[in-house]
């Protein structure tokens, strides 16, 4: 029998096995490299490993790349183009597939999982299983029942639910929520139906299920302007609320008691993400096309024209070029996209500069951002008249308008407008994993789970009790944050 005691080295072991662990995608791009550097076994090459890599690490990242499903349904030149970006590390290409991913979702950090979402004038926040939420719960968006008509710090929601709230959608008048199990949850104004829950025309002031997708697991959540879109983890689009401009997807202009599928996108590829602007959707499907339906206004469907789509049509500019998009932000006057060579595209009205090509012009179709060309993105956030860009080395690029201070720039003078991406200075020094902005205000997330919020507190949706609001980047202290200090202080 084997000595249980004996010690092994992990360079005795066989490689297949080491390849194993690596492999077993519970590592991240940052978690290879630092094998990389500090042992040899995973910094060197190794007999069994092709020559082409230069460690067993890289070899271990080439493999994940390889079966995340993002750089599986990219073509070839695709795939070249992005390990060219990423100067031929496939650590890089790893860590830019991890992001993308984790962009529309909760982020991992070294404080748990999180993600934070804005509304209008308030914020939603997961971390790990727990919900929180603060600001104007006007219409009840944050969950906390009608008694409450605003919450001053982020305060936990009681979750009907027993298993964890994974993703968050915030809007203006209604907020939807997913759980690990699958289920769809909606609280808000239900006036036009968007919460989902069949003819109940009353405000539904705490999270409240939706029975009409019971067997249907979901993962994804778009709240537009009273309407919500839900994306199955089948991939298959479930709309449901105001449909005046068709913005529901299902050719015509009646509203939906319930979440109905849109048959036309389930008919095509799959789709992995969803956006909606507030008479608008965006559907990005596997195979890197953008669709998008609703309201032409602003030019922010992306197809050149002035005419409502009653049903999910493929934004051309993007196919015509071979572009490749991997996700999308559909804001209140405009949009972005970011292609799978990290490459930013932004189309709708320009004032303030919120396109980022250094003029106010309005684009009707999507155009490259070529002063982010030196930059590899993996978040875009687009709302009223702003714009953020968040980059795989954890830097945050802001344009547009900068009112109330929610774009981050204490140094407002001449101008309230930044034509041009510039970046956030005020974040400098902090790796942000995730950020979102609302109507005034924004709230960004970093990789070690700290807080930040900038922009208007009138209403606490900073969530920040004392503050009125703050011209730049501020650290919010959050409940499980408090609880950490007092642990250490005693």
């Amino acid at each position: 029998m084997a000595d249980r005691n004996q010690i092994f080295y992990i360079q005795e072991l066989p490689l297949h096995l080491i390849m194993e662990v690596l492999t077993s995608g519970r590592l991240s791009a940052a978690d290879l490299a630092s094998l990389e550097i500090t042992c040899h076994m995973f910094g060197a090459k190794h007999e069994l490993c092709p020559d082409k890599f230069r460690s067993v690490a890289e070899y271990a990242a080439y493999c994940l790349c390889h079966a995340h499903q993002v750089f599986d349904s990219m073509s070839l030149s695709a795939r070249r183009g992005l390990l060219s970006r990423c100067g031929g590390n496939w650590k890089k290409v790893l860590r830019f597939l991890h992001s993308v991913e984790q962009s529309s979702g909760t982020v991992e950090t070294s404080a748990g999982k999180m993600q934070v979402d804005t509304g209008k004038y308030h914020t939603l926040l997961i971390h790990n299983s727990s919900l929180y939420s603060c600001g104007s719960n006007l219409c009840g968006v944050l969950g906390h029942g009608h008694h409450m008509t605003q919450c001053a710090t982020f305060s936990r929601v009681n979750f009907p639910s027993l298993s964890p709230v994974v993703h968050v959608s915030a809007s203006h008048n209604h907020a939807a929520f997913v759980t690990q199990s699958g289920e769809v949850f909606t609280c808000g104004d239900n006036s036009s139906y968007c919460c989902g829950h069949g003819d109940i025309g009353r405000t539904v002031f705490r999270p409240s299920r939706i029975e009409a997708l019971r067997g249907i697991p979901c993962k994804q959540v778009a709240t537009g302007l009273s309407f919500t879109v839900i994306l199955t983890r089948q991939g298959h689009v479930y709309t449901c609320g105001n449909n005046t401009h068709g913005q529901l997807g299902h050719g015509d202009t009646l509203e939906r008691l319930t979440p109905a599928i849109i048959q036309l996108l389930a008919e095509n590829s799959k789709v992995v993400q969803v956006a909606a602007g507030p008479s608008y959707t965006f559907a990005v499907t596997a195979d890197g096309s953008v669709y998008s339906f609703g309201s032409y206004t602003n030019f922010c469907l992306g197809h050149g024209d002035q005419s409502d789509k009653l049903v999910p049509s493929a934004i051309q500019s993007f196919k015509r070029r071979d572009i490749h998009v991997v996700c999308v932000s559909a804001g209140d006057e405009h949009a972005l996209a970011i292609d799978s060579s990290g490459y930013v595209y932004s189309w709708g009205r320009g004032y303030c500069g919120a396109l980022g090509h250094g003029n106010q012009n309005d684009k009707p179709s999507p155009e490259m951002v070529t002063a982010l060309k030196g930059q590899i993105a993996v978040q875009v956030c687009a709302r009223k008249r702003k714009t953020f860009v968040l980059t795989d080395e954890g830097s945050v690029f802001a344009f547009g308008w900068m009112g109330f201070g929610s774009l981050g720039f204490s140094d407002r003078s001449i101008s309230d407008k930044v034509l041009k991406p510039r970046a956030l200075d005020g974040l400098r020094g902090h790796s942000v994993s995730q950020i979102s902005t609302g109507l005034y205000h924004t709230v960004a997330v970093t990789n070690r789970g700290i807080v930040f919020g900038f922009g208007d507190n009138e209403r606490a949706q900073l969530g920040h009790e004392w503050l009125r609001g703050c011209l730049q980047p501020t650290e919010i202290m959050v409940h499980w944050m408090v609880e950490a200090v007092t642990a250490q202080s005693g």
